[in-house]
């Protein structure tokens, strides 16, 4: 019994030391999230400007969706061709 209030205080500086690391990694999540909420927005913009599904329209939609990527200066990540493999580990 005489050990609680010692793991007791123990515990909370423990919790205290590690608040700022919490507290800045929800930050940056909070900013991924918007950054892949924006993408998102991108890719949904650029299917109502072309919502046919020939490749006509497919190569017009990527494009439109990489534009709009730019303009929002977000990460332009090239869309994977329908037929190819992800990278071998």
């Amino acid at each position: 019994m005489k050990d609680a209030p010692f793991a007791l205080l123990m515990g909370t500086a423990v919790l205290l030391a590690a608040a700022p690391r919490l507290v800045r990694a929800d930050a940056q999540q909070q900013q991924s999230f918007r950054v892949w909420s924006q993408m998102a927005d991108c890719a949904r913009l650029a299917s109502k400007q072309y919502p046919d599904h020939t490749p006509e329209a497919n190569v017009k939609r990527e494009a439109a969706r990489q534009n709009c990527l730019r303009q929002r200066h977000l990460p332009v990540i090239p869309a994977s061709p329908a037929g190819a493999e992800p990278p071998a580990q």
